[in-house]
């Protein structure tokens, strides 16, 4: 009888072990961030939307990629991923602000990467569960633009990383201080 016992208790440690690593796993997730129900465009509440046809006139092929299609640009290619400048990143989309500058650091991951946003509405935070994977997406608040992922691995003082496509992102090195008016070249 033991032996029978050894083999079913192995299978059931084997069969369980995943699922209560993966349930922890999501706990960790979800209470390192405040998590929404679902992106603004999911929800259909976004306070700014776009024709698909406007924006593929509008926007590169990577950067419709990466805000329309959840893309994710190639690690150590995008043209901000270095930039060091005083400045304002924005939504290249809809012009919002989300990042300053004096909260990017550089992780080594490849692409742009920031420890707060501009402020606690600017970013929308959402479980993602693709590839297999237990991620936070983050996207545009105000028009749902896809913009990367957030990381409990970052720096003092949030200890979060926001890793962003740089294609998501338009630099504007003028305005550096929160709540200024972007200026829109939309």
């Amino acid at each position: 009888m033991w032996p029978a016992f050894s083999k079913v208790s192995r299978l059931f440690t084997w069969v369980t072990l995943p699922f209560c690593l993966f349930s922890f796993l999501s706990v960790q997730v979800s209470a390192s961030v405040q998590l929404q129900e679902g992106t603004c465009k999911q929800l259909g509440n976004c306070k700014m939307s776009f024709d698909k046809e406007e924006l593929k006139k509008r926007l590169t092929p990577i950067q419709y990629e990466v805000t329309q299609e959840k893309g994710t640009e190639k690690p150590f290619t995008g043209e901000l991923n270095d930039e060091m400048r005083e400045g304002m990143y924005k939504c290249v989309v809809c012009g919002a602000q989300l990042f300053k500058s004096e909260t990017k650091f550089d992780a080594g991951c490849g692409w742009p990467s920031f420890y707060d946003q501009v402020d606690e509405a600017a970013v929308t935070m959402t479980e993602d569960n693709s590839y297999g994977m237990v991620r936070t997406e983050t996207t545009c608040a105000k028009c749902g633009a896809h913009l990367g992922h957030v990381f409990d691995d970052g720096p003092k003082p949030t200890g979060q990383r926001y890793c962003i496509n740089s294609a998501s992102l338009k630099f504007d090195p003028k305005s550096s201080k929160k709540g200024e008016e972007p200026k829109s070249e939309l």
